[in-house]
């Protein structure tokens, strides 16, 4: 008997149907014998529809009464799965993050998870209840309630498999596991079975979403075994663990749209702490020591929030987007990489990377086309040439 920890997103529960679909998937584990707690999103949309609310209101939220809202969405998820279990015989318990109780810092809005306490969940998984809990939620050490960020039920089901040490933590989606690029743009991506944890985590900070950055990284810290498996269909899914080898020398490609160049007339070393400190996320690309002006690449969901802090110091270039190559030593085919692009006439602005990651600044118009020639090319075909030492940026 495996204990197994299962979260499901918003579409998995999408609506009723959806609902019951899912208590058909747990019961089948519960089946098997295994000890079952489920993690729960909000249906699909009902996030949004709650943030629409708040800025009906005000078009910048309080953080704290944005969290208070935007917490009503699971609760009733995992209210109505509990219900559709126990419709079917089996016992189930649905329960908040305050009775969890899972503890958190008071970072609003994106909030992070520093325990889980296990003693009400090992008790009722004792007495052969499955347990339903709210994900994307916890509490501060003052009581209040906080969020974990966009896709932050990932995150709680890690937290909870990794207090309970359990067997697996399975993350249910709309995709039958990890492709190595998005599917919806390039069909020729490919299903991988397993990935280690450092490529996982580099596809995750650079643009995949089947997985939340923060979820990868607290399953990476607490070594706790990750599966990403379909909702709707049967299948083996994607393993993410330490214990894979790999011959190919890059295995993914990912993709961050709707990035922003923006110019701030500030110094770096200014500019950087002021993004600390209102927890913005950027693209450092440039400093111009003579006049004090910083290029750097935001997302566009967050250029509302760096105009509240830069708007008079600040001048909006135009989009971007960053084209990431996740593989082995994967610097060396940088040269290869950019002759590619340029003999398609697609221009690379700059680059960033290490061993195991390469980001390519280029235009936003260009992305379609450059994401599926890199994956044909790269990942499909294998190719592999070209080096750093005559290297020429565009």
């Amino acid at each position: 008997m495996a204990l197994l920890v299962q979260k499901f997103g918003g579409t998995s529960v999408g609506s009723i149907e959806r609902i019951e679909a899912v208590a058909e998937r747990v019961i089948k584990a519960r089946q098997c014998g295994h000890q079952v707690v489920v993690v729960l999103s909000a249906m699909a949309g009902e996030t949004n529809r709650l943030l629409g609310l708040a800025k009906q209101i005000d078009a910048i939220p309080t953080p704290r009464e944005l969290d208070v809202l935007l917490a009503a969405g699971e609760q009733v998820s995992i209210a109505l799965l509990a219900m559709a279990l126990n419709k079917r015989g089996y016992s189930a318990i649905s329960l908040t993050a305050d009775q969890v109780v899972i503890h958190t810092d008071n970072n609003f809005n994106n909030a992070t998870i520093h325990e889980v306490e296990i003693q009400h969940m090992t008790t009722l998984l004792g007495q052969d209840n499955i347990v339903v809990v709210a994900g994307f939620q916890g509490r501060d050490i003052d009581g209040n309630v906080t969020t974990l960020g966009r896709g932050g039920s990932d995150t709680t089901a890690v937290a909870i498999a990794s207090a309970l040490k359990a067997d697996e933590c399975q993350i249910f989606t709309d995709v039958d596991g990890v492709y190595s690029t998005d599917p919806r743009i390039v069909p020729s991506a490919t299903r991988l079975d397993v990935i280690h944890f450092d490529y996982m985590t580099c596809m995750a900070r650079l643009g995949a979403k089947v997985l939340q950055l923060q979820s990868v990284e607290y399953a990476c810290q607490h070594r706790v075994p990750l599966r990403v498996l379909s909702s709707f269909e049967e299948g083996e899914g994607t393993l993410v663990n330490f214990d894979v080898m790999s011959n190919q020398n890059i295995i993914g490609v990912a993709l961050q749209r709707q990035q922003v160049l923006v110019n701030i007339t500030l110094p770096a070393s200014v500019l950087n702490e002021q993004l600390g400190l209102y927890g913005l996320t950027a693209w450092n690309l440039s400093t111009n020591s003579s006049d004090d002006i910083s290029q750097i690449v935001i997302s566009n969901d967050d250029l509302a929030r760096l105009r509240l802090v830069f708007d008079s110091k600040m001048r909006h270039i135009g989009m971007v987007s960053i084209l990431s190559l996740i593989g082995k030593d994967i610097q060396q085919h940088l040269e290869c990489i950019q002759m590619v692009l340029r003999e398609a006439g697609i221009i690379v602005h700059t680059y960033q990377g290490d061993k195991k990651c390469l980001s390519l600044l280029i235009n936003e118009d260009d992305h379609l086309a450059a994401v599926d020639l890199i994956h044909e090319k790269f990942v499909v075909d294998g190719q592999c040439l070209g080096n750093l030492s005559h290297l020429a940026v565009s």
